[in-house]
C-alpha cells in the first residue's frame, strides 16, 4: 500500500512563503493524479491543487496564482509551493494520490499564517 507523508508547514506571516512536501514510500510515475487538500479548524476538507495522469496542474481560484503544485524528477516526492500567503491559507494540508485504482493521504502538516 502506497504510504505519503507531508512535512515543510510551520508558521509564517501573511505575504510570505513556504514550500511543502510530500514524500511516497514507492515510485508514482503511473499516478492517475496527484492532489492537494486542506482542512481549517471546524471547515470542511477543500481540493487546493491538482496535477493530472498528463502532468497539467489545476487550481481553485481561492489560491490560483500563489500555489503551485509540483512532482520530483524521480516521481518519489510531491510538492505544495505557496506564496503570498494569507490568514484564511491556516489549515492542515495534505497531499493526496489516486493510483492502481486506490487512494492514499498523508496524515497532513500543520500551516499557520500569522499577522
Amino acid at each position: 500500500q502506497l504510504k505519503l507523508v507531508e512535512s515543510g508547514g510551520g508558521v509564517v506571516q501573511a505575504g510570505g512563503s513556504l514550500k511543502l512536501s510530500c514524500a511516497a514510500s514507492e515510485n508514482i510515475r503511473d499516478f492517475a493524479s496527484v492532489t492537494w487538500h486542506r482542512q481549517a479548524p471546524g471547515g470542511p476538507r477543500e481540493w487546493v491543487a491538482l496535477i493530472n495522469s498528463a502532468g497539467s496542474d489545476f487550481y481553485p481560484d481561492s489560491v490560483k496564482n500563489r500555489f503551485t503544485a509540483s512532482i520530483d524528477n524521480g516521481f518519489n516526492t510531491l510538492f505544495l509551493q505557496m506564496n503570498s500567503l494569507k490568514f484564511e491559507d491556516t489549515a492542515i494540508y495534505y497531499c493526496h494520490v489516486y493510483k492502481d485504482g486506490l487512494d492514499s493521504w498523508g496524515p497532513g502538516t500543520q500551516v499557520t499564517v500569522s499577522s
